[in-house]
């Protein structure tokens, strides 16, 4: 299985996207924006957390198996050296939009998509820490 983001500030849909992505065979790659492909997508204020301490706390998650940072917009690169079975992205993106979809179909795997968890963004606690404090 292969799943990616920023994982910036991890939070409880973070959780669930990874243990259900776990739950769908027997290894969890985990592929994380690079600080400066954070930037470029987030803003200069991002990432909040550096990517060595991101991907640490991730492998930390007894559903994850394998972190890889890597340093495109998009980790089409990553999913094409690898190939994984199953793609997993959450239900935010459009079937059409996500990356690595035709790869991983062509190569025999499958794309599944998992609804998020209602009230939980990490741009969202940002703006909320930003407001309070």
């Amino acid at each position: 299985m292969f799943t990616n983001g920023c994982f910036d500030l991890l939070h409880p849909g973070h959780i669930r996207l990874l243990e259900q992505s776990r739950s769908l065979g027997d290894a969890l790659l985990v592929g994380i924006n690079s600080d400066a492909s954070v930037r470029t997508l987030k803003g200069a204020e991002r990432p909040i957390m550096p990517q060595a301490e991101r991907a640490e706390l991730l492998a930390a998650l007894e559903a994850v198996d394998v972190v890889a940072v890597f340093d495109d917009l998009t980790p089409q690169s990553l999913i094409a050296a690898v190939l994984p079975a199953v793609l997993v992205k959450g239900g935010d993106w459009a079937d059409d939009q996500i990356v690595g979809r035709a790869e991983v179909e062509a190569a025999g795997g499958r794309v599944v998509s998992i609804p998020l968890l209602p009230g939980y963004s990490t741009s969202g606690l940002v703006a909320q820490i930003r407001q309070k404090y």
